[in-house]
């Protein structure tokens, strides 16, 4: 294995002291491994490289032939402070510097790296339509990196919705946040405070460098892109959601990608009642919905508390409206109002329906009682999100419903509660009776706490 200690890579050894000193030899060893080699000299000095090919032998099973040449220029875009060999092949300083920037670098060091990956090399600003190519071939390989490696996470994207357009429109979501310049020009800054404020980026990248060059640092495992898919019917289920659908909307949930989500209910099921559906979803804890209309738009919304039917809006700013076809978007609370969710039935002066947001007769999402029609009335956005018109027709025909139950149910929450004792609830009262010189029985007979040791 080559070591690193000539003072001619200082730039490579800055970089490499971000890791801890058992994970250096580990860095410092991948290139021998991609190029199938033991050598113990700098590359630099021997004029040994790694070739597009070697990565391609590696990467192949992860990523696109495109995106596997876009990790190459940026690799081969880096300065490493140190003289080049001749030919277009990558020397060990160069992918140390990469390997650092990617895993544990900043938005300012990614950023020239994407703009490489991006653009070529020598770039100094590139266009969001090569933004937007670039993210289709990264968000591409985080889908196929997480099922190559076993991610999914009892995910099965066989059963789900349309995977590639799924790609293409996490894609656009993700570059239309670049605050690009009026000729649709992006430079470094730009990219930089993109990368600062879309964290989804950099994860995309670490998951593919760190999956598919093998690195495998203990204390690195791979970003967490996904929920755990606690129950689904999959036999029978069709469903709505698609892999990078999720990448998007399970960060934007309370719990994040620690809540699991189970089915609740779906019209592919349990047909085309609102009773069903309301049975199904009351008392069930945060959900999200997804409704597909007749004209082939696909929206929904999120809800952190339990559906629970009564005159009044219920809900909190943690809820949020979005769009899944035919564009991706997420629309939080404007704090224009507190008409988050309304679920009612059986009334007689009262709309009978489930909604989200706007007001009576005007709701960002509403589906009637007698199931089958719902509406979008935003004119021009909905009041409490900010969402425009989400359905195809402001008045839409319901093609198909799905409801997952997000996180932990409330049966489950009450179990755990019941089980912590009353000590635990109150430091006070154990407190008191270690001052009054009492022992506390229970104490014994506890687990240890897991951080004691």
């Amino acid at each position: 294995m080559w070591v690193m200690g000539n003072a001619d890579s200082v730039v490579a050894q800055k970089r490499l002291a971000r890791f801890r000193p058992d994970e250096r030899p580990v860095i410092e060893g991948i290139f021998d491994r991609l190029r199938g080699t033991g050598s113990s000299v700098s590359s630099a000095k021997t004029g040994k490289v790694l070739s597009l090919e070697m990565l391609k032998m590696t990467m192949g099973k992860m990523a696109s032939e495109s995106m596997i040449k876009r990790v190459f220029q940026g690799m081969h875009s880096i300065d490493p402070g140190v003289p080049l060999s001749p030919g277009d092949g990558i020397i060990h300083e160069q992918l140390v510097i990469f390997l650092a920037d990617i895993l544990r670098g900043t938005a300012e060091e990614r950023a020239p790296l994407v703009l490489a990956m991006a653009e070529g090399a020598k770039a100094t600003a590139t266009t969001t339509e090569q933004i937007r190519d670039f993210m289709e071939d990264l968000v591409s390989a985080a889908v196929q990196t997480l099922a190559h490696r076993g991610h999914l996470r009892a995910w099965q994207p066989d059963r789900m919705g349309d995977e590639p357009q799924g790609v293409k429109l996490l894609a656009e979501q993700l570059t239309s946040e670049l605050k690009s310049s009026d000729q649709n020009m992006c430079d470094i800054p730009c990219l930089e405070d993109w990368l600062f404020r879309i964290p989804a980026v950099a994860m995309f990248l670490e998951l593919l460098i760190g999956e598919g060059l093998g690195v495998g640092l203990p204390s690195h495992p791979p970003p967490t892109l996904l929920p755990l898919c606690r129950y689904a019917p999959w036999s029978d289920l069709r469903c709505l959601l698609n892999i990078p659908l999720l990448m998007l909307l399970s960060p934007q949930l309370p719990a994040g990608h620690s809540a699991p989500w189970r089915l609740l209910f779906s019209t592919n099921i349990h047909g085309e009642s609102f009773t069903r559906l309301v049975g199904n979803c009351k008392s069930k804890g945060p959900t999200v919905m997804l409704v597909k209309d007749t004209k082939g738009h696909i929206f929904g919304g999120f809800v952190s508390q339990s559906w629970e039917a009564k005159p009044q809006f219920q809900g909190d700013s943690r809820c949020f409206l979005f769009s899944v076809f035919p564009y991706m978007r997420v629309f939080t609370c404007t704090g224009y109002n507190d008409h988050y969710m309304y679920l009612n039935q059986g009334q007689q002066t009262l709309p009978n329906g489930l909604g989200m947001g706007g007001q009576h007769g005007y709701f960002g999402l509403w589906l009637d009682c007698d199931f089958g029609h719902g509406h979008s009335r935003a004119r021009p956005l909905c009041t409490t999100y900010g969402s425009p018109q989400l359905s195809g027709d402001e008045d839409f025909k319901v093609d198909t419903v799905e409801v997952w139950g997000v996180g932990q149910p409330p049966e489950e929450q009450e179990q755990d509660e019941k089980k912590k004792s009353i000590l635990d609830a109150d430091p006070e009262v154990q407190a008191m009776l270690e001052l009054t010189g009492k022992t506390l029985h229970s104490q014994g007979l506890r687990e240890p706490e897991e951080d004691e040791g």
